[in-house]
């Protein structure tokens, strides 16, 4: 294992350790226990009777990209379960940075594989990244921009919201 590995799995030790703490939570002080728990429980429903995934912003997590059609579940969302172990929670917008930096690191996103329906990915593209290899990416240097609206707020399960936000995006 590299130095640089040993220190990122060493940080993201160290976050799971830690809360959550949502971007609702924090305005917690304004708010009364009920409003609050109002937020956190909310169990509305998307259009097939499943619980409404949320984004970082507490709201319905809006599609990252459907061309190319990315997600764990190949939706165009960034949602995630129990069989997704690498989480692909973040929406992120990628860069030629990032993709040189996750090639090198045993991840070929940009070269095509029509056997798996895959294009290969250019600069520009949204992708949903795994939230580890994008805090990864993030401490060698090249961590690509993230929209928030479309990142799942399971990612905060490894990466705080605060590194999120100073990353973002407008969306479109």
């Amino acid at each position: 294992m590299f130095g640089w590995q040993a220190d990122a799995l060493s940080v993201i030790i160290q976050l799971r350790r830690r809360p959550v703490l949502r971007p609702w939570q924090t305005l917690s002080a304004s708010l009364s226990r009920k409003a609050t728990a109002m937020i956190a429980f909310d169990k509305s429903s998307d259009a097939a009777g499943r619980p409404a995934d949320r984004n970082l912003l507490g709201e319905p997590l809006i599609p990252c990209s459907t061309e190319p059609l990315t997600g764990f579940f190949r939706d165009g969302s960034c949602r995630t379960c129990a069989e997704d172990t690498g989480s692909h929670t973040v929406c992120a917008v990628m860069t030629e940075a990032f993709l040189d930096f996750t090639v090198k690191a045993g991840n070929d996103l940009v070269t095509p594989r029509p056997e798996y329906s895959f294009p290969g990915l250019l600069p520009g593209d949204r992708w949903c990244l795994c939230a580890a290899r994008w805090l990864e990416a993030l401490q060698a240097g090249c961590g690509p921009p993230v929209v928030l609206e479309a990142t799942s707020e399971k990612a905060l399960e490894i990466v705080p919201f605060e590194l999120l936000k100073q990353h973002a995006v407008a969306t479109e």
